[in-house]
């Protein structure tokens, strides 16, 4: 196995990815800009709803998180051309996972899984050849790199397949039911809406989905299958690009493909010009070792682990949200809700008639009342808004939930004053209603 890690290979996979990881990402964050999602979710909202434990981190003032995101397409920029790498890379997946942890009404699996590649990115030598960093002679040229360097970019997204298949199982994914609501009104053109409303249409997406998801590594890691694999992947992420628009995930999960191909073709097709490999410094047998000893298998254990903890806690995953983030649980649900917040002046123990509402915008309102940690969060804030003023208050929520178009249950105990409990990080909330 050691053998197998560290043995040197071709790094033409490792020098594109770099290339289209850049490029893409510059794409995330200029669009980011260009489209209204920056105005939208860090200049027009009082506040963001970061993740717990994080809200510390809200937006620069002003404009400011304008040139924040233009800051992060340059240095995707220089990823892409490989400029001062571990610099650009290093500074440009802290920003990132600070626009992260900072806000989580519009959260997106690719956001989580950009901040993870550009980490494992940080220790990969990606900058070893075809970048400014050699021709201006910062390292040496290298035309190999271990074979640990592509086994952890499989690895990461074998993880992240692995338990987006798992997910699906689930009955409303099963018989149909959330790829109908998915798909009911998606397409402008009339006769593809008369196709996607089709019963065999829902089915044939979620059934497809499943296998997809489970069979596209194996097939991808198998040279029978691999060409159909990325045929099958093209459609597949393609089909989601146009119809779900959902950014740069389509393209990004597609350059992965290049680690499953063997390094030789990838520098038969993509830089022609390159020497071939032959053998190198036999000291670089042992190259990142530590690197993998010391950070990648404990990294890996995580990743495994944290999509695992919703089934450590009491209640499901699907209503409670409990675990939901950071585990690939990925377009399986919608989420609708109605939420009044009573708050209770403690001293003269009246009814304060605030809403809250206007403190805001309207997607982050439509999208904490449906979330519990959102709704503790927004608990919190009143809280501190009304003591600023001298008043101490307690906040109640009547909270109503629909998962899938069913019958609205209520979410939020109404009878718990959120300002007082503790957020729970390990366990269940008990102010989070369970089925009954």
């Amino acid at each position: 196995m050691n053998n197998s890690l560290f043995r040197q290979i071709d790094n033409s996979a490792l020098i594109l990815f770099r290339m289209l990881f850049g490029f893409l990402f510059a794409c995330e964050a200029f669009g980011a800009v260009l489209t209204g999602w920056v105005k939208h979710n860090f200049l027009l909202p009082e506040f963001t709803f970061s993740f717990i434990g994080f809200e510390w981190l809200q937006p620069l003032p002003g404009y400011g998180m304008y040139g924040y995101y233009f800051a992060m397409g340059m240095l995707s920029i220089a990823v892409m051309l490989g400029y001062r790498y571990r610099w650009s890379v290093g500074l440009l997946t802290l920003l990132w996972s600070g626009t992260y942890f900072m806000q989580k009404t519009s959260y997106n699996n690719h956001y989580y899984l950009l901040m993870l590649v550009g980490l494992i990115l940080f220790f990969l030598p990606a900058n070893r050849y075809a970048s400014l960093d050699v021709k201006q002679k910062r390292v040496v040229e290298q035309l190999s790199m271990p074979s640990w360097c592509a086994f952890v970019m499989i690895f990461q997204m074998a993880i992240v397949y692995f338990f987006a298949t798992l997910a699906k199982f689930y009955p409303d994914w099963l018989d149909g039911t959330y790829t109908r609501i998915l798909f009911f009104n998606i397409a402008e053109n009339s006769w593809i809406n008369v196709v996607f409303r089709q019963h065999w249409f829902s089915l044939f997406i979620a059934y497809a989905g499943i296998a997809f998801d489970g069979l596209i590594v194996p097939m991808l890691l198998w040279k029978r299958t691999r060409t159909l694999a990325v045929v099958a992947a093209l459609f597949f992420h393609l089909f989601n690009s146009v119809f779900l628009k959902i950014g740069i995930f389509p393209y990004f999960a597609l350059s992965f493909a290049l680690f499953f191909y063997p390094p030789e073709t990838i520098r038969a097709l993509f830089f022609k010009n390159k020497p071939v490999f032959n053998t190198e410094n036999a000291l670089l047998l042992n190259q990142g070792r530590k690197i993998v000893y010391l950070f990648f298998i404990p990294y890996f254990i995580l990743q495994f682990l944290l999509p695992l903890r919703h089934w450590f806690i009491k209640g499901d995953v699907l209503w409670t949200e409990e675990g939901h983030r950071l585990s690939w649980r990925m377009m399986l649900r919608e989420r609708s809700g109605t939420l009044h917040f009573r708050i209770l002046d403690k001293k003269n123990k009246t009814l304060i008639s605030d809403s809250f509402e206007e403190h805001l915008t309207h997607i982050q309102w439509s999208e904490m009342a449906t979330k519990p940690d959102m709704i503790w969060q927004t608990a919190q804030r009143i809280k501190e808004y009304y003591f600023s003023k001298g008043i101490e208050v307690a906040v109640f929520a009547d909270c109503s939930v629909s998962v899938n178009r069913k019958p609205s249950k209520q979410l939020i105990d109404p009878n718990v004053d959120l300002a007082s409990v503790k957020w729970d990080w390990f366990s269940h909330s008990s102010w989070v209603l369970l089925y009954r």
